[in-house]
């Protein structure tokens, strides 16, 4: 029996890794969820990639957007999500694959965002639990967040790993930062999130419902200076000082 989500687009971002996206679809596929639509948003692929995805797009038959340059993440989840006309969308990036336990734990997600309205997303990936959980049912937790915590990963209370969301998304909190680099895209969605008064739920087994994927193949796009991953003691010490200062100046008075 096929796991049907008709109110609900899964958006998948994309960029010069069309075997991963194969691989991700295939996952769904077998998995047998079936989405209202499948939207791919790409960020200005090579020619060789973009004819791996329309073979794609024959087999699975997604709504393909694109653009001739390539213009950053922000640009890309924006243009995909403006032409999401169902209720709820999944966001998922093409390096991820959905677990067998994924289509359940799903439904749960998309009944509790239509019994709780004031809930804007559903999170389901993290490298780290957020900080700040109270449980709430069926394996998710509510994120909370005051003025007062003090672990800086608070900040992310909003986050581009895969989730759930209400399809006016833009609306609420703002297009996404075009022109700089992802990082920076993802954080400045961060401080709007909470400044806009988000809400969300976080799952409780956060590596539970997708692994990522980079492969020696189609190897992640996404590079981080090395300060910013340092291991050094030292370094971290003034990393977590400059992130507590930062965050909380951003919070309280940036207006991206």
């Amino acid at each position: 029996m096929a796991n049907e989500f008709p109110n609900v687009t899964l958006l998948v971002t994309h960029y010069n890794r069309s075997s991963s996206l194969e691989r991700l679809l295939d996952s769904f596929d077998r998995l047998e969820c079936r989405f209202g639509v499948i939207i791919v948003s790409d960020d200005g692929s090579s020619a060789e990639q973009l004819d791996g995805l329309k073979q794609i797009q024959g087999k699975y038959g997604f709504k393909l957007v694109t653009t001739p340059d390539n213009k950053g993440l922000g640009n890309n989840i924006n243009k995909g999500q403006e032409v999401v006309t169902t209720p709820y969308t999944l966001y998922v990036q093409e390096d991820f694959v959905p677990s067998a336990s994924f289509p359940k734990h799903f439904l749960d997600a998309v009944e509790i965002m239509s019994e709780r309205r004031d809930l804007d997303i559903v999170r389901f990936y993290a490298y780290s639990p957020y900080p700040y959980l109270k449980l709430y049912k069926k394996g998710y937790s509510e994120m909370l967040i005051k003025p007062w915590y003090t672990n800086y990963r608070k900040i992310y209370y909003y986050s581009d790993h895969p989730h759930l969301r209400r399809s006016n998304f833009l609306e609420k909190f703002g297009r996404y930062a075009e022109g700089i680099k992802g990082d920076r895209t993802e954080y400045r969605m961060c401080v709007s999130f909470i400044q806009n008064k988000g809400k969300g739920l976080f799952y409780n087994d956060f590596k539970g419902l997708f692994t990522q994927v980079n492969s020696e193949d189609e190897p992640s796009t996404m590079k981080r200076k090395s300060l910013t991953t340092s291991k050094n003691p030292l370094i971290s010490l003034v990393r977590y000082g400059y992130r507590q200062i930062r965050y909380n100046y951003d919070l309280l008075f940036t207006k991206y």
